[in-house]
């Protein structure tokens, strides 16, 4: 079983190099078309009126979907994106049925729980909104993942004393790789906002309200849950190491995670920090979730045996 796991492992990270390929001849066809698109690809959903206030969208804007323009690439994108979530969920639950725990024990199951994660959230809000030009960022980011974790030792190995709690392990790890997968839809986001501008620079890419929308509900999301496993976290660290809080590099920059997004979160309805000073809060705030995901191979310090946060 352990080596099905695998080959499913392997033909999941091909589908996801064609996928972000895919994403990429997608934006590469839409912007070769700028001048046959239409300028104004927003629409709203009166039903959704006042659900969303501030931030670099107008008040009177309603649950921004846009208007996601097609290409020859879409289909294959959109095809290879469900194919390798299928496959890298299949190879997760069958690792997940050995070892009797969630998949992310270790650091290479970590990683790929983290990459399976990033496809999925931005595939689930791009079913909602108008965002497959900017899937080549969410993709390429998984595909850097999954490439990483194939130099990763994929062994089976009883874990050390302190991981040794099944239900703390699934629940904690498993909360902080959902929460790191759709903040980096919420990154693409603010890549592509800071790219677009107020004025809606290109055409083939989402109108900077669609994207406001998109990272605003990500982090809306994922920030809860994030805060969540930072609280299972704490009560896990009593119990392992008998002290709540420690100051460990990974809960450091955990914290520090915690807080970008809080400040987000604030300054999306704060006039002087609204559209590109938001934006770039997007992109530090997940360039500090790398930090959280890799900061044990870098420090030292209660967590670097696994590289778990």
């Amino acid at each position: 079983m352990a080596s099905g796991s695998l080959i499913l492992y392997y033909a999941g990270g091909i589908m996801v190099a064609l996928a972000f390929m895919a994403y990429v001849a997608h934006a590469v066809l839409l912007a070769n078309a700028r001048i046959r698109l239409p300028r104004l690809v927003l629409q709203t959903a009166p039903a959704y009126a006042g659900v969303v206030t501030g931030s670099f969208v107008e008040r009177r804007d309603q649950n921004p979907r846009g208007v996601d323009p097609g290409s020859a690439a879409a289909p294959f994108a959109s095809t290879f994106t469900v194919v390798a979530i299928a496959l890298l969920a299949l190879s997760m639950a069958m690792r997940a049925t050995i070892v009797g725990r969630g998949p992310w024990g270790n650091l290479f199951e970590y990683t790929v729980a983290f990459a399976f994660t990033m496809i999925t959230g931005y595939w689930l809000l791009s079913r909602r909104y108008a965002i497959r030009s900017i899937g080549f960022i969410p993709l390429g980011v998984a595909l850097g993942l999954l490439l990483y974790s194939m130099s990763l030792p994929n062994e089976i190995e009883p874990l050390v004393p302190a991981l040794q709690n099944a239900p703390l392990l699934t629940i904690h790890v498993g909360m902080a790789t959902i929460a790191y997968g759709i903040f980096a839809t919420s990154f693409a986001a603010g890549v592509g906002y800071l790219i677009q501008g107020r004025t809606d620079r290109f055409a083939w890419l989402p109108s900077h309200k669609v994207l406001d929308e998109v990272a605003y509900r990500a982090v809306i999301v994922g920030f809860p849950i994030f805060a969540t496993m930072i609280i299972l976290g704490s009560w896990w660290a009593s119990i392992a190491w008998s002290a709540y809080w420690s100051w460990d590099p990974k809960e450091t920059s955990a914290l520090v995670t915690w807080l970008v997004y809080a400040i987000y979160l604030h300054a999306r309805n704060q006039r002087a920090w609204a559209g590109r000073p938001a934006a770039l809060l997007l992109v530090v705030g997940f360039l500090m979730v790398l930090v959280t995901y890799s900061g044990s191979l870098w420090f030292s310090g209660l967590h670097s045996y696994s590289g778990l946060n």
